[in-house]
C-alpha cells in the first residue's frame, strides 16, 4: 500500500484533509445534557444533494480539504462547456499553483507605491495602477491557482461524439455520509452509472463505471475516458485550452498506469494513473489523453493522483478508496458538533438544517486545507485562486465552535511561514511587528490592489485563531506554537495606533479601509469594528504574556485604556467616526459596525446603542448589495442583544446574496458563482445560537426563539471557544 511519504516521492508534504483520529475529541460526539441523542446518519443523507438535471450552477464536489474534484451530471467532467459560464468543472488543490512569465522590462521590484498622508508622514501603498498597469496586474494575476485536469467520458455514437442533451433519466446523488458521488442515467438508450470519491489522505480520485458501453471495443460505438491537461490561466477556470505549445505533458507507461510529467513555464507536477484490467492509454492529441477498456465486462474503475513531486509506489486501487472515503465521512460526521431542527415548527426550519448540513460537507472539503482557502474554495478561482486573509475567519473560525480545531489549525502555521514577509511589509510602512498580507498567494506577498493594502481588519484574526486553540487545548505547547503570531500581530497593532495627544487618544488611520469598504481611505478614521477588533487583539495578546509569566506590555495597556471611543451618531454606531451621520449614503455593503457586539464579544458596547444600530441596519440598509457573511454576522448581533426572532430571520433573510444552491453552495454572482465565507459564518452564529455564548442566557439553544417554533437539538460541540466569546 502507498504510504503518504511514498506518494509525494519521499518529501514532507501536505495531502489530504487529516487523519480521522485527528477528528477526535475528548467530547467530540458527545450529547448535550437532557437532550436526546441526535441519529446522524438520518440527519445528514436527508440532505444529501439530489439532481435530476443538468444544472450549471449546482455540479457536486469530492475533497479531503487539500484537493477537490468537481464534477458534472455524469460524475466526471464530461460537459464542461455547459458549466463554464456558471460554476467550472475544474480539479483543484492547495499546492497547484502557476505563475506566467515576467514580461520583458518588468521587474516587481520597481512598483510605484501610491503616497498617503499619516500623522505627519508619507507611507506607501500599492493601490494604483496609473502609468503601470502591466506590471500591477501580472502582480495581482500571480501566480493564480491552476486547474489540474480535466476527467470526463468520451461518449460515442456512429460518427457524432455525445452531447449533454443526450443525457436522459439522470439521478445523481451526493451521499455525504460516505463522500461518494453516485450518478446514474442512460445514453444512447444504454444505462450508464459512476462512483466518483476522493482518497481522504491523499490527492487522488477513484472512478467506478458500470455499463455495457464498457465492454463495446468498437470506438466509435462506446465509452472511453479523456484526460486533458490545460495551460494555467488567472481566469474562474484557472484553465488556458488553446495554447497547447505553452506547456508539456510528457507520458511514461507502465503495466496498467501511465505516469505523466506536466511542465508549466518554471511550474510542474505529476500525475500518477492505475486502472484494473485490460485497457489502452493513448494520446489523442496534445495533453489530451484516451484511457480505453478493452476487455472487462461492463466495468471499468481507475484512480488518478497528482503531486508536486513524483510519485512513487503503487496507488490504492478504486475499491480501498472508496472504502477509506467511507470510514473518513462516518468518522466526520460521527465527531463533532451536530444539530438538528426537524421537529420546529417554523416551516423554514428544514432549508436552515440543510444549509447548515451542506456548508460543514463544503467547508470541510474546500476550507481545512494547509493554507487559507480562496473564497471560492477549490472549486474554481475567484481573484485569481489568492485567498483573502479578512475572510480566513469565515471560512474557518467555526472548525474550533464545532469541536473540529484541527481543521482550522492545519492552516495556522501558514502565517508563520510568511512571518519575514509580514514583518518587511510593516518595516517598509515605519511599524512594528508584522503587517499581515490582504490579498496572497502561498507565497505571503500582498497583492496590488485599490482596496486591499488599506485594509487592518484581518490584523488580529490570528490573535483570535491561537485563542480559539488556547480555550481548546490550555497548555504551554499551544501557547508556544502560536507565541510569534500573537506577539507579532499585536506588535503591529500597537505600532500602528496613533496617539492623538490633543484629544489624548490612540487612533486608526487615516488612511484605513474599513471593512465596509466603500469609503475612501484617506477620509476614513477610527473605524467602529476595527477599534473594537483593536482592543479585543490587544487584551488577548495580553493574556498570553501573562499565561507565559511575562509582564503585561505597558504600551499596549496604554492603547486598550486610551483607544478612542467607538463612533456614535444619530444614537447609532457609525461605519467610522468621519462617516455621514446617516446610513442613506452609504448603507451598503458589509454592516461592518454590527461585529464589534456579534463577532467579537462587546466588552466596549452599550447595548441600547447596538440595539438601535442593529434595528437601523435590518430595514435601511440594502442587502441586495451586500456579502453573503454578513447575514450570520446580523444574527450574532441580534442573538446577543437577545432578538432572536431577528438573529433567525438575519439567517434566513431571501435576498439574492444569501442565496444557497442545491449543492449548498452560497451564490453571490455570475464571477462569484459560490462563496465558503457566507457557509462558514453560518456555522459559526448557529453553534452560537445553539450553544451558548460568554455571558449569554442560561437557557437551551438561547439564540433561537423560545416561542415554541423552534426545536433545537445540539450536540457535541465545544463549549471552551463558546464561553471565550
Amino acid at each position: 500500500m502507498l504510504t503518504r511519504r511514498e506518494f509525494i516521492g519521499g518529501a514532507v508534504g501536505t495531502v489530504g484533509l487529516v487523519a480521522t483520529s485527528q477528528l477526535r475529541s475528548p467530547v467530540a460526539g458527545q450529547p448535550t445534557p437532557g437532550v436526546a441523542s441526535i441519529d446522524r446518519k438520518a440527519l445528514v443523507i436527508r440532505h444529501n444533494p439530489v439532481l435530476e438535471k443538468l444544472d450549471p450552477l449546482s455540479p457536486l464536489s469530492v475533497g479531503n480539504g487539500e484537493f477537490a474534484f468537481t464534477a458534472d451530471i455524469t460524475g466526471l467532467q464530461t460537459f464542461p462547456r455547459e458549466y463554464e459560464k456558471a460554476m467550472p468543472l475544474c480539479t483543484m488543490s492547495q499546492w497547484g499553483w502557476h505563475t506566467t512569465p515576467l514580461p520583458a522590462g518588468l521587474d516587481p521590484k520597481q512598483l510605484r507605491l501610491t503616497q498617503y498622508e499619516t500623522h505627519g508622514r508619507k507611507v506607501g501603498y500599492h493601490t494604483s495602477a496609473e502609468g503601470q498597469a502591466e506590471l500591477f496586474n501580472w502582480l495581482r494575476e500571480n501566480p493564480h491557482r491552476l486547474n489540474l485536469a480535466r476527467i470526463g467520458l468520451l461518449l460515442s455514437k456512429g460518427d457524432l461524439g455525445g452531447s449533454a442533451s443526450d443525457i436522459s433519466e439522470i439521478n445523481q446523488k451526493l451521499d455525504l455520509w460516505t463522500g461518494t458521488l453516485e450518478s446514474s442515467y442512460r445514453f444512447d438508450d444504454q444505462p450508464i452509472s459512476v462512483r466518483t470519491a476522493v482518497h481522504p489522505v491523499l490527492d487522488m480520485l477513484a472512478v467506478e463505471i458500470r455499463s455495457p458501453l464498457v465492454q463495446n471495443k468498437n470506438l466509435a460505438h462506446g465509452l472511453s475516458v479523456r484526460f486533458g491537461f490545460p495551460y494555467g490561466s488567472p481566469e474562474m477556470s484557472a484553465s488556458d485550452w488553446p495554447h497547447p505549445r505553452k506547456h508539456k505533458s510528457r507520458l511514461t507507461k507502465v503495466s496498467n498506469a501511465v505516469r505523466i510529467h506536466r511542465q508549466l513555464d518554471n511550474d510542474e507536477y505529476y500525475v500518477a494513473i492505475e486502472w484494473a484490467g485490460e485497457a489502452s492509454f493513448d494520446e489523442e492529441e496534445a495533453h489530451q489523453f484516451l484511457l480505453f477498456p478493452q476487455s472487462t465486462p461492463e466495468r471499468l474503475s481507475f484512480v488518478v493522483a497528482f503531486s508536486p513531486r513524483p510519485i512513487g509506489g503503487q496507488l490504492p486501487n478504486a475499491p480501498t478508496t472508496f472504502a477509506a472515503s467511507a470510514d473518513h465521512w462516518r468518522e466526520f460526521w460521527s465527531t463533532g458538533g451536530a444539530i438538528e431542527l426537524s421537529d420546529s415548527k417554523d416551516s423554514r426550519a428544514p432549508e436552515l438544517e440543510r444549509r447548515v448540513v451542506l456548508s460543514q460537507y463544503l467547508t470541510a472539503i474546500q476550507c481545512s486545507g494547509s493554507t487559507p482557502p480562496q473564497e471560492t474554495g477549490l472549486t474554481c478561482n475567484s481573484w485569481y485562486g489568492k485567498f483573502h486573509l479578512e475572510m480566513h475567519w469565515w471560512h474557518a473560525a467555526h472548525f474550533a465552535l464545532w469541536n473540529r480545531l484541527p481543521l482550522l489549525e492545519r492552516s495556522l502555521d501558514w502565517y508563520n511561514s510568511i512571518l519575514p514577509s509580514a514583518r518587511e511589509l510593516a518595516r517598509s510602512q515605519g511599524y512594528r511587528g508584522a503587517r499581515w498580507p490582504k490579498m496572497v498567494g502561498p507565497e505571503g506577498r500582498d497583492s496590488p490592489s485599490s482596496v486591499g493594502p488599506l485594509l487592518i481588519w484581518q490584523q488580529p484574526h490570528p490573535i483570535n485563531y491561537a485563542e480559539l486553540c488556547y480555550r481548546s487545548h490550555p497548555n504551554r505547547a499551544t501557547l508556544m506554537r502560536y507565541l510569534d503570531i500573537v506577539f507579532e500581530s499585536a506588535e503591529f497593532m500597537a505600532s500602528y495606533a496613533y496617539f492623538e495627544s490633543a484629544k489624548q487618544r490612540y487612533v486608526l488611520g487615516p488612511p484605513v479601509m474599513p471593512a465596509q469598504e466603500n469609503h475612501p481611505a484617506r477620509e476614513t478614521w477610527n473605524p467602529t469594528f476595527e477599534l473594537a477588533y483593536w482592543r479585543f487583539g490587544l487584551q488577548v495578546a495580553q493574556h498570553w504574556r501573562e499565561r507565559l509569566g511575562m509582564k503585561r506590555s505597558a504600551e499596549w495597556d496604554r492603547i486598550i485604556a486610551r483607544l478612542s471611543p467607538l463612533p456614535i451618531g444619530d444614537g447609532v454606531y457609525l461605519a467610522h467616526e468621519n462617516c455621514p451621520q446617516t446610513f442613506t449614503q452609504r448603507n451598503y455593503d458589509h454592516p461592518s459596525m454590527l461585529g464589534a457586539l456579534g463577532m467579537l464579544p462587546g466588552d466596549d458596547i452599550d447595548r441600547e446603542t447596538m440595539r438601535r444600530t442593529l434595528k437601523k441596519v435590518m430595514i435601511d440598509w440594502q442587502w441586495d448589495k451586500t456579502g453573503g457573511w454578513d447575514y450570520p454576522l446580523a444574527a450574532m448581533t441580534a442573538a446577543r442583544l437577545g432578538q432572536t426572532k431577528i438573529a433567525v430571520d438575519a439567517l434566513l433573510m431571501q435576498t439574492e446574496k444569501n442565496r444557497y444552491l442545491p449543492n449548498g453552495h452560497n451564490w453571490q454572482r455570475a464571477n462569484l458563482p459560490c462563496y465558503l465565507p457566507g457557509n462558514g459564518g453560518l456555522l459559526y452564529a448557529i453553534a452560537m445560537m445553539a450553544r451558548g455564548w460568554r455571558g449569554a442566557p442560561q437557557k437551551h439553544a438561547p439564540g433561537f426563539p423560545d416561542d415554541g417554533s423552534w426545536n433545537v437539538q445540539a450536540e457535541g460541540f465545544n463549549r471552551s471557544p463558546l464561553s471565550a466569546f
